[in-house]
């Protein structure tokens, strides 16, 4: 079945590069079942302890109980509140997620966590990505909070050792999540993740970004210190941590975005402490205040030298407009520390407004691109020049110019082009030009036309590109090849046959059989399959069955209960079935 149709309606062309199909077939009845337990120790658990709009927006989103939520259905829904749903492959690029969530597009990974791993997992999965985000996204202050966390983290330097680790952590939660994925090759993904780990140094933007997000969406707690309720989907979805997070064992401490910064968090383990907002008005205005000291805002050579660490694509604008996207290689300083000439290598495009310049694509600067920065000599800002300033300063169409600024750059060529934006002053182009600074060649004439930038200031720098679509091209949807339908294991059917018998309400002399079936295998074959004796023993409870058969069920969970760990996943389950004394069943 594919999904697709509904669901990238919305989705901005250079971001399809991430969006992936939902294979529904392909969940298997365990997979169901996994859902199932989730959903119902999460409905019990939070249903006095969750933010109320979280219990609300369980019910307008669509998501139910019983089965794996198709996502084109919570597209559909989430479109109610001018909202979408994207599925995507699993971990995406912080930069990606983010601007997906600053389009109003929710990034759903579809893959489900195993059963070893049902109460948490560090991958993303359906369960975190649905249970977890959607439901609330029903409060519209939240939903502008986290649109407008988008925007921002969208913009956020990340170091390019940084990139590395996050693709060891990519690497890491695929190979905790693959069936088959051997000891030794876990144990070489968290070696791979450490020693990556150990070249960070300092805190990116991204970095800080991230743990804002962590423990405001993913972690947050809202209300008072002394009775907080649940608000972040790493809570909402995961059957221990929302439980535990409430405990005494867990330090409330107020919200701040600088203590939220400061505190580092392990995503393999329960959090040791969380914040406490007083409502999602003080997110919002935290984050907005927060974005003031980030380079798409402050501009400047720190925000150049946040490009350059980045080691990435990323654009620059300076103060006529001009909009500069490629991964800078270099930069020359003046003696105080001031970017004077920027150059920039591989492909590399200029925009205005977000919006290419004609004859200015990528692949017309597909070498790289390079130009001065600062103030003319004399004090004089280029970009504010009038045709009458240009002509005193020499420059004409098909004159031959000679333009030295403050820092000591000297360009002097033909000027072959000049172009204007709002009476702002962009580019100029000159042939047969050179480019120098002292003894130094920053550019000969044989290289051909050399588009000068004009600007005395950057004002921003951000990752990515101004014109996204026109720069990264766009994307085909990957399609997955259809394959044959996988057949079943054995305890995969018995799986369906429970499945099928809670389906039809009745449990009749055909289905009785079925269960006794069943049973026999599970006792001969399968002795620390919990989760499907669980489901049994709801089914008896259910249909008020009181037997010996029930009686030996119930017994044989509370044996398996004793390792410690399956103990807190087998009394939470019990916990929701109408149990009697312990040794009396249903």
């Amino acid at each position: 079945m594919n999904e697709l149709s509904k669901s990238t309606k919305q989705i901005p062309a250079h971001l399809r590069q991430f969006v992936s199909e939902q294979h529904y077939e392909e969940y298997t009845p365990i997979d169901h079942a996994v859902w199932r337990y989730v959903m119902r120790q999460n409905h019990h658990a939070l249903k006095d302890s969750a933010h109320p709009a979280y219990v609300e927006g369980l019910r307008a989103s669509g998501i139910d109980t019983e089965a794996i939520p198709n996502v084109s259905d919570m597209n559909e829904h989430l479109s109610k509140i001018g909202w979408g749903a994207a599925i995507v492959d699993g971990l995406i690029p912080g930069v990606a997620f983010y601007d997906f969530q600053a389009h109003g597009i929710l990034p759903i990974a579809v893959a489900i966590r195993k059963v070893e791993n049902i109460e948490y997992t560090p991958a993303p999965d359906i369960i975190h990505e649905s249970v977890g985000h959607a439901p609330i996204l029903f409060d519209s202050k939240y939903a502008s909070y986290v649109k407008r966390f988008g925007e921002i983290g969208s913009k956020a330097f990340a170091t390019k050792a940084k990139h590395e680790v996050f693709e060891a952590v990519r690497n890491l939660s695929i190979v905790m999540e693959d069936r088959h994925s051997t000891p030794e090759q876990i144990e070489e993904a968290k070696r791979l993740l450490s020693d990556r780990k150990k070249s960070v140094t300092g805190l990116s933007e991204a970095d800080q970004i991230s743990r804002i997000f962590w423990w405001t969406v993913e972690y947050g707690l809202i209300g008072t210190l002394k009775n907080p309720q649940i608000y972040g989907a790493g809570l909402l979805s995961s059957v221990g941590e929302s439980k535990h997070c409430l405990s005494e064992n867990v330090v409330k401490l107020p919200f701040s975005i600088e203590s939220c910064i400061q505190t580092s968090y392990d995503v393999t383990t329960m959090q040791p402490q969380l914040f406490v907002c007083e409502n999602f008005d003080q997110l919002t205005e935290a984050i907005e205040k927060f974005a003031d000291s980030m380079a798409f805002r402050k501009g400047g050579t720190e925000s150049l030298d946040k490009a350059l660490q980045s080691g990435g694509t990323s654009t620059f604008v300076l103060n006529s407009g001009l909009q500069i996207t490629g991964t800078i290689e270099k930069m020359l300083k003046d003696s105080d520390g001031e970017a004077i000439y920027v150059k920039t290598t591989g492909p590399t495009a200029l925009a205005m407004n977000d919006k290419e310049l004609p004859g200015h694509s990528k692949a017309i600067h597909s070498g790289g691109f390079g130009t001065p920065i600062g103030l003319l000599e004399g004090g004089i800002s280029l970009e504010e020049c009038t045709e009458e300033d240009l002509l005193t300063l020499g420059i004409e169409k098909g004159r031959k110019s000679t333009l030295t600024f403050k820092s000591g750059i000297q360009v002097s060529g033909i000027v072959s082009t000049i172009i204007r934006n709002k009476n702002k002053l962009n580019l100029i182009s000159f042939e047969s030009c050179q480019v120098t600074l002292g003894d130094q060649v920053l550019f000969e004439e044989q290289w051909g036309t050399f588009d000068m930038a004009v600007g005395s200031a950057v004002t921003s720098a951000f990752p990515g590109a101004a014109d996204a679509e026109a720069f990264f091209g766009v994307e085909e949807i990957p399609k997955k090849a259809a394959t044959a339908p996988r057949l079943l294991t054995e305890l995969e059917n018995m799986y369906q046959a429970i499945r099928d018998i809670r389906k039809t309400k009745t449990l009749d002399e055909n289905s009785w059989a079925v269960v006794q079936t069943v049973l026999q295998v599970l006792r001969s074959s399968y002795p620390k399959e919990w989760l499907l004796r669980l489901e049994i023993l709801e089914l008896f409870c259910e249909h008020g069955v009181q037997t010996l058969e029930t009686e030996q069920v119930h017994q044989e969970l509370l044996h398996l209960s004793k390792t410690e760990e399956l103990q807190r996943l087998i009394k939470n389950g019990l916990s929701l079935l109408p149990l009697q004394k312990e040794s009396q069943g249903c």
